[in-house]
C-alpha cells in the first residue's frame, strides 16, 4: 500500500464523526434522563439520525461544545428546568388556582407531562418561560382576574393539552422537510374517523402512519403513559380539529406533487431517473420522424344526453384536474366539511 493510499484511508476514517449513545451523552453532560430528553426535544442538543429504526446518537463534538459553555453544567440544566403547578405558582407568587387558570386560558403552555400514582396528568412548564411571563404580564399576576379570563374559565376553557400538542408538532415539523412526513404530523392530531374523511385513500393513510416522525426521546415507558400520550395527541376542540384538517389538506397537496403514496407492487427502484428521462427526450428530438400513415376517421355519432347531462356533453365521465384525489374541489369539500356539489339538472 502506498503512502497516498494510507493517508487517504486515515483521512476517511477520521472524517466519520464519533457518536455515543443517549445514556452515555446524558452521563457526560451530567443531566438526568428526563432533562436530557427535554433538551433534545427543544433542540438544545443536536442528534445524528440512525438508520434501521435505531435511536439517534449524539456526536462527541456536540457534547464537547456543550461542556465548553460558560457555567456548565448549570448553563444547560437551567434551560430545561421544569416546574409543576405548585412550584410554578410559588415562582410567580400566586395561588395554585390562579396558576392553573392562567395555564387553562393559554397564557403559559406546558412543555411536558407525567402521570402521578393516580394516573392523572401532571403538566410541567419551563421555568424560564414562567419567569419571562411574569416579567412581561405583571397585571395578570397581581390583582383581580380580568373579566375575559373569568368568562373563559367559567365556560370550561382548557388549552393545556392543545398548546402542548401544538408546540410538540411544531418542533417535529422543524426537523423534517419531507412532505409526506409533514403531512403525517398534521394527521397525528386527528382520530381515525376524521382522518378518513380528509384522506379517503387507504393506501395514503397507511403511508402516513408509516412515515410519521416521532420524538426519539421522552416517550413514556409505561403502558399507561403511552396510552395517556395517545389520548393527549388527539385534537378535541372544533377549532383545532378544523385547523389540523386544513393543514393536512395543504400538506397533502404538496406531498402528492412530489411523489405518490406507494401501493401494492410499488417499487421505487423502477422509477425512471430524471437524467434517463432527459436522455430519452433528447434522443426523440433527434430521431427522423416517420411518414405518417393516413387513418380513416371513424364516423361520428351523436349520442343522446344521459341522465344528469346536458346536450353536447360526452358520455365519458370527466376526470378531475391533475389526476389527484380531491383535485379541483373546494377546500371545505376536501377537508370533509362539505359534501361534493352535484348538478341535478
Amino acid at each position: 500500500m502506498t503512502l497516498t493510499e494510507t493517508t487517504g484511508r486515515h483521512a476517511a476514517v477520521s472524517a466519520v464523526p464519533v457518536c455515543v449513545s443517549a445514556g452515555r451523552a446524558a452521563q457526560e453532560l451530567t443531566l438526568k434522563r428526563g432533562e436530557f430528553d427535554l433538551a433534545v426535544h427543544l433542540g438544545l442538543i443536536g442528534t445524528e439520525p440512525a438508520s434501521g429504526g435505531a435511536r439517534p446518537r449524539i456526536r462527541q463534538q456536540e457534547i464537547d461544545r456543550l461542556r465548553a459553555l460558560p457555567g456548565f453544567p448549570e448553563s444547560v440544566r437551567g434551560q430545561v428546568r421544569t416546574a409543576g403547578t405548585a412550584e410554578g405558582a410559588t415562582l410567580l407568587g400566586v395561588s395554585t388556582v390562579r396558576f392553573t387558570g392562567l395555564a387553562r386560558i393559554g397564557c403559559i403552555s406546558p412543555v411536558a407531562f407525567y402521570l402521578n400514582r393516580y394516573r392523572a396528568v401532571v403538566w410541567l412548564y419551563l421555568v424560564d418561560e414562567l419567569l419571562a411571563f411574569a416579567a412581561r404580564e405583571p397585571d395578570l399576576i397581581a390583582g383581580k382576574s380580568p373579566v375575559g379570563m373569568r368568562v373563559m374559565l367559567e365556560a370550561g376553557t382548557d388549552w393545556r393539552a392543545r398548546n402542548w400538542r401544538s408546540r410538540r408538532i411544531d418542533r417535529l415539523l422543524g426537523r423534517t422537510e419531507d412532505p409526506w412526513a409533514r403531512a403525517a404530523l398534521q394527521a397525528s392530531a386527528l382520530d381515525p374517523v376524521q382522518l378518513a374523511e380528509v384522506v379517503e385513500d387507504p393506501y395514503e393513510r397507511a403511508y402516513l402512519a408509516r412515515v410519521r416522525p416521532d420524538s426519539a426521546f421522552g416517550r413514556p415507558g409505561s403502558v399507561s403513559g403511552r396510552e395517556a400520550m395517545m389520548r393527549l395527541m388527539l385534537a378535541d376542540d372544533p377549532d383545532e380539529i378544523l385547523w389540523r384538517r386544513v393543514n393536512l389538506t395543504l400538506e397533502l397537496d404538496q406531498a402528492r406533487e412530489i411523489r405518490p403514496a406507494p401501493r401494492p407492487g410499488y417499487d421505487p427502484a423502477l422509477r425512471v431517473a430524471p437524467d434517463r428521462l432527459a436522455s430519452d427526450r433528447l434522443g426523440r428530438e433527434h430521431m427522423v420522424p416517420e411518414r405518417p400513415t393516413a387513418v380513416r376517421p371513424a364516423p361520428h355519432r351523436t349520442m343522446p344526453p344521459g341522465p344528469g347531462q346536458r346536450a353536447g356533453q360526452t358520455g365519458r365521465a370527466s376526470r378531475r384536474p391533475g389526476g389527484r384525489p380531491g383535485a379541483g374541489q373546494g377546500l371545505l369539500v376536501r377537508v370533509g366539511l362539505r359534501k361534493p356539489w352535484r348538478r341535478d339538472r
